[in-house]
């Protein structure tokens, strides 16, 4: 059974629903468009484990080699109490050929992280991966959740933290505008620019997946953008990612806007 519906250093701050202790680590990006780098991964452990063999494994395996995506697919697979339920959601200038090849990078290493969980989420660059015994469409997930940000500060923090503010706020409202003028692949993302002082730019990006509806999406993007000052304050570049919605900033492009 089945369905569908320029190298700067950075820092990886995970935010533990439990756990109060943060972890911080160095993370390198190798370039602007066409990395894909490995994020950050969560085994869900309240989701319990399967057995090497299981009917379990059977059908997760099942359903990754069935599928391929272009750019967003939620897919089930088995009956209970063996279903797999999964969802694959591409960056919004990751589309087509190159999704689907993150879909299979992103499962090897989720695999190798998790191993024998049920339950489990891992980000990559260019797109996120979830498998779950049970399911979690419609559902608004912010306590998967983990910062990154550029060491590198700015010279007048105040106002480039407000001009940041400002441009991911118009991000999300453009990217939760209804219209038919929107593709399937551009739904609840967005990307943009603002000019700043001289010749310098500020690029940015917001993106949700489309398992959750529009006004949860404009919500779960206006929650994270209120997190700037934890996240990212003063810095030349930043993210928060959530299970559900994501965005990104910085002073150079990183997005591929010749697809």
């Amino acid at each position: 059974m089945f369905s569908s519906s320029v190298s700067e250093r950075t820092i990886l701050v995970p935010i533990l629903a439990v756990v109060a202790t943060q972890l911080l680590f160095i993370h390198s990006v190798a370039s602007v468009n066409d990395t894909n780098a490995y994020l950050y991964h969560k085994c869900l452990e309240k989701d319990g484990k399967y057995k090497s063999k299981s009917l379990y494994e059977k059908n997760l395996n099942s359903l990754i080699s069935n599928t391929s995506v272009k750019d967003y697919l939620y897919g089930v697979y088995g009956y209970r109490p063996d279903t797999v339920y999964m969802v694959i959601q591409c960056r919004g200038d990751a589309y087509g050929s190159r999704c689907d090849t993150c879909l299979s990078t992103a499962y090897s290493e989720l695999r190798k992280r998790c191993p024998m969980n049920k339950g489990a989420i891992v980000w990559f660059d260019q797109c996120l991966l979830r498998i779950s015994p049970t399911t979690f469409i419609n559902e608004m997930d912010l306590k998967n959740k983990f910062y990154m940000y550029n060491m590198k500060k700015v010279r007048d923090p105040a106002s480039f933290n407000a001009k940041t503010k400002a441009l991911l706020t118009k991000l999300t409202k453009e990217a939760t505008r209804k219209g038919s003028e929107r593709s399937p692949a551009q739904e609840y993302y967005e990307p943009g620019d603002m000019k700043l002082d001289g010749k310098m730019k500020l690029y940015g990006m917001v993106q949700c997946t489309r398992l959750i509806w529009n006004t949860d999406c404009k919500k779960c993007l206006d929650t994270i953008i209120g997190e700037l000052p934890n996240c990212c304050d003063g810095k030349e570049g930043g993210r928060v990612v959530s299970g559900s919605c994501n965005f990104r900033y910085e002073i150079y492009p990183f997005l591929d806007t010749q697809r």
